[in-house]
């Protein structure tokens, strides 16, 4: 668990311009990555990126502990070295078992602005997958992110009865208001977690829905899947259909929509467009909105939105948070279980190897006169002896595992010298893999 690290920040600390700021572009994730993980010097990373947190999951190599790289992140996420003490108020570092419980939560949606959200998860399981094809991730963060993602399914079971709210819920329903009792069309503008969630409780809504998208495969299949139609996104800025409403959440680092685009838009008459912009950085310029008049609805008012709303989520979710706490207990024993294992093998060894040696050093001179019946007595006896004696210990180490560090339990097996009796090649607890 030690070697485990998370460094970033969210809506809970920062605004949505820092965390646009600190985002990497999605298009340039892939090659970003490999060179961020060499200059952080780090085993394995990856990299969360939403509309309202930014954060990078790490491991280090040789299960080092993991030390605060709020510093290092900064400087490599901003391109400059950052002033002192301004890494610490920006950013917030989580290591071992604080980190595998920040994840644990992150995947279950308690720590989302909205919380128990469901779209997370999602968004975790594809920073997961833009890891693995960047070749930063590995066998540690991969035990992580498989935790962390099951314990989340698991979570939707507990709470199947429950309906799970997400900030797409009041997207839609500040969408709903603006169109009144007239259906008239909204575009989705990016197919994500976000656009998919606003799409299909609009389409149950019955209103009529334009999938506007860079590529067109996906917005087909979705336009498919709500009853709506695929538009290029290129097409949509030149020669914007009439709408009413637009979801925008889209990748990349500027703009999505321009001024000129809400021009023609606006210029089409019927309903002004409301526009729900979950894009860090934003997808709609919002000086471009005020000055085409147009109502851009930003993470930054729907996050205050539901920020009145969180205490009683969380108390909602009281079994959610308890089911955390559960498994985490449980996975600390497991890890911890797991990495002293080659030690208490040895320890085993070393027991009986000692008792061996005793009972023959016995037969040789006090026991010499023992027939052969009776040296084969002796040395059984020694071995049921020496099973019973270790089994204290290797108990007793196997529970303090779960509630100490490493370094204690190397104290532990170097003062008690059993390194010169069989266990020296065995690696250091700190040596071992561990989660």
């Amino acid at each position: 668990m030690e070697q485990i690290g998370v460094v970033g920040l969210s809506y809970r600390h920062a605004g949505v311009e820092d965390v646009a700021r600190l985002s990497i572009d999605r298009a340039h994730l892939t090659e970003r990555l490999p060179a961020l993980r060499e200059a952080l010097g780090v085993a394995e990373l990856l990299y969360l990126g939403t509309c309202n947190r930014v954060e990078l999951l790490y491991a280090t190599g040789d299960g080092l502990p993991a030390g605060d790289l709020r510093a290092e992140v900064l400087e490599q996420l901003t391109g400059h070295a950052p002033q002192p003490g301004h890494a610490p108020r920006l950013l917030r570092a989580w290591a071992g078992e604080s980190a595998i419980e920040h994840v644990l939560l992150v995947a279950c949606g308690l720590d989302s602005a909205q919380a128990g959200e469901r779209e997370i998860a999602s968004q975790l399981r594809l920073a997961w997958e833009g890891a693995r094809e960047a070749g930063t991730c590995g066998p540690v963060l991969n035990r992580l992110l498989g935790e962390a993602l099951g314990m989340a399914n698991r979570v939707q079971r507990l709470r199947s009865d429950v309906p799970a709210r997400s900030l797409a819920d009041l997207a839609v329903e500040r969408l709903l208001r603006h169109l009144g009792a007239v259906r008239a069309p909204v575009a989705l503008v990016g197919v994500s977690p976000m656009t998919r969630r606003c799409g299909l409780a609009l389409a149950r809504a019955e209103v009529p829905l334009l999938i506007v998208n860079r590529t067109a495969a996906p917005a087909e299949s979705f336009a498919a899947e709500v009853g709506g139609r695929a538009v290029a996104l290129e097409q949509f800025r030149e020669r914007p259909d009439p709408v009413a409403g637009l979801v925008l959440a889209a990748g990349g680092g500027t703009p999505v929509l321009g001024e000129a685009t809400l021009e023609r838009l606006t210029a089409l008459g019927g309903h002004r467009p409301l526009a729900i912009d979950f894009g860090v950085p934003p997808n709609l310029d919002p000086d471009a909105a005020r000055r085409t008049r147009v109502e851009r609805v930003g993470m930054d008012e729907l996050v205050q939105a539901v920020e009145e709303q969180r205490l009683g989520e969380l108390l909602r979710l009281a079994p959610v948070r308890a089911a955390i706490d559960e498994r985490l207990t449980r996975l600390r024993a497991e890890m911890a279980s797991r990495a002293i294992g080659p030690r208490l093998a040895a320890l085993r060894e070393t027991f009986e190897r000692i008792a061996a040696e005793e009972a023959e050093r016995a037969l040789g001179t006090q026991l010499h006169t023992l027939d052969p019946a009776e040296r084969d007595a002796v040395r059984r006896l020694t071995e049921r002896l020496a099973h019973s004696l270790v089994h204290l210990p290797i108990s007793g180490l196997r529970a303090a595992a779960a509630h100490t560090t490493p370094d204690v339990l190397e104290t532990f097996f170097r003062e008690a010298h059993l390194g010169r009796r069989g266990v020296k090649d065995t690696p250091p607890a700190e040596e071992l893999p561990t989660l």
